[in-house]
């Protein structure tokens, strides 16, 4: 009797659970999802942009998973990007907050904080506070320049050896981030810097892998010391380091007369006073490890892209040193300026962007409100994916969409164009902070480097692989660099 009385109750447990995995009325299809798991099987846990692709080719551009019992949309292509992200943006832009993600962060930082006047407030701050410090103005081109020289003195110290760029480029963009935020740069052997490249690596990987995934779609797992304990100490140990660094402030500073962002945030913390506002130390320090991760990872892995790519089609690299020759003639240096006059090398510095795909699935977006999508009924809180290999490699979009192909970005005449899916920044009101100091970085950097230098893939060094480490940003594999003076400069 007893046993008949529990398999009854497991039966309608199961039974329970199958119909919270069944898809609302006019909700995008799917493919049937399992009790407890969802859709993980039909996902590879450690890559699942292929199976996005396939699923796509099943569904349509609008499709939804489920992740243990929670409904996810995946979004697909140009048409419902657009739609999504720009048309109904504010209907699209929250960020599901009982996630892996945002438990490590504690919802608390501006890249995965919440839509809603929180997020604005500091959204707003950044991005005056940011313009203030310089951002797409000469001073910011300045420290930029600065940095690079530090870069050019790295590279010079292997010319004969061959060079790992993995931490040069790493190390650069942290250090033009952290003298923005907190007035500091450090030496590529800090212990400082090592430590927080280590962290957010580390990180990057767990975030978009398989303990992640259990995290999320298994709830009751979440207590127990499996791998992904060790995001929440590396977030830890990040916190620790921002507290040394806001606490150093406080004690340095002369208020109303910042140095760099952190003094900023402590003049608003000051004038706004303790009465209810949402501005303090707390969310300043992972605000800060926000920002320095957002300027750090994409920009330096999109670097180590762009040479991996110069290295191994050669004829790309000599004919942007002819044009960087041609424009900067007699110049000291670059300026962010001679880029309207390099159509062919802001073309190059553009397919890198889009083969890189550095943000593969964006930051997970979610409604804000119940909504309508390509004609599917979206309830209020449901998790939205956008696929960016969809936009970014869509047919009809790009001459070349399966290949890296410069002429993806010029016209007949030679002229440098942006086509309307290049969106490697997201759009629309969660559209990346950084993406004017990313554009200006990555400019001033290959410009600079390749007038001084020619980079050439190893004899020794076997076939490139062009397949990325996946991650919440893809990172292309670990690779050699032999490195010459140009002969003609």
């Amino acid at each position: 009797m007893l046993t008949s009385v529990v398999l009854l109750w497991i039966c309608v447990f199961c039974f329970i659970l199958c119909l919270r995995c069944r898809r609302p009325k006019n909700f995008p299809p799917g493919p049937p999802a399992l009790p407890f798991l969802g859709n993980l099987l039909n996902l590879t846990v450690d890559n699942p942009i292929q199976d996005f692709e396939k699923l796509r080719k099943s569904y349509g551009n609008i499709y939804s998973l489920f992740f243990g019992l929670r409904p996810v949309i995946i979004i697909n292509g140009l048409q419902a990007m657009k739609e999504a992200m720009v048309t109904k943006g504010l209907d699209f832009a929250g960020r599901p907050q009982d996630t892996f993600v945002c438990h490590t962060t504690e919802g608390k930082g501006i890249i995965l904080g919440d839509y809603g006047p929180r997020w604005k407030e500091h959204r707003r701050f950044a991005l005056m506070t940011l313009r203030n410090f310089g951002l797409g103005k000469q001073s910011m081109e300045h420290r930029i320049l600065r940095e690079i020289q530090y870069t050019v003195n790295t590279v010079e110290k292997s010319i004969g050896k061959t060079l790992s760029p993995q931490l040069m480029f790493h190390n650069a963009a942290s250090n033009i981030i952290c003298q923005v935020l907190f007035g500091t740069r450090y030496d590529y052997d800090d212990e400082v810097i090592k430590v927080i490249v280590q962290c957010f690596t580390e990180n990057s990987k767990i975030s978009n892998g398989p303990w992640a995934m259990l995290y999320d779609c298994v709830p009751m797992v979440r207590k127990l010391p499996l791998p992904f304990t060790k995001s929440f100490k590396n977030i830890e140990t990040c916190q620790k380091i921002s507290l040394r660094w806001v606490t150093e402030h406080k004690k340095t500073r002369i208020p109303e007369k910042p140095r760099d962002f952190v003094d900023c945030y402590l003049d608003e913390m000051d004038k706004r006073g303790n009465s209810g506002s949402s501005f303090s130390e707390e969310a300043l320090r992972m605000f800060a490890l926000d920002l320095h991760f957002a300027g750090t990872d994409t920009t330096s892995n999109t670097l180590l892209a762009a040479f991996l790519y110069l290295m191994t089609y050669p004829h790309v690299q000599e004919r942007c040193q002819q044009e960087i020759d041609q424009v900067l003639a007699e110049k000291h240096e670059a300026s962010f300026e001679d880029r309207h006059n390099m159509p062919y090398v802001q073309a190059v510095i553009h397919e890198v962007q889009r083969v890189a795909n550095t943000v593969p699935l964006s930051v997970f977006h979610s409604t804000t409100k119940e909504t309508e999508l390509m004609g599917y009924s979206i309830p209020k809180g449901t998790i939205i994916i956008q696929n960016m290999s969809s936009v970014l490699n869509e047919e009809g979009q790009w001459k070349f969409p399966n290949e890296f192909n410069p002429e993806n970005f010029l016209n007949d005449q030679g002229e440098f164009f942006k086509p309307e899916a290049f969106m490697p920044f997201s759009a629309g009101p969660r559209m990346c902070l950084g993406e004017g100091l990313a554009r200006m970085e990555l400019f001033l950097f290959i410009v600079s480097l390749l007038r001084k230098f020619k980079f050439i893939w190893p004899e020794d060094a076997g076939q490139p692989d062009y397949i990325p480490v996946y991650g919440v940003t893809l990172t292309p594999k670990p690779y050699r660099m032999k490195v010459q003076f140009r002969t003609t400069l």
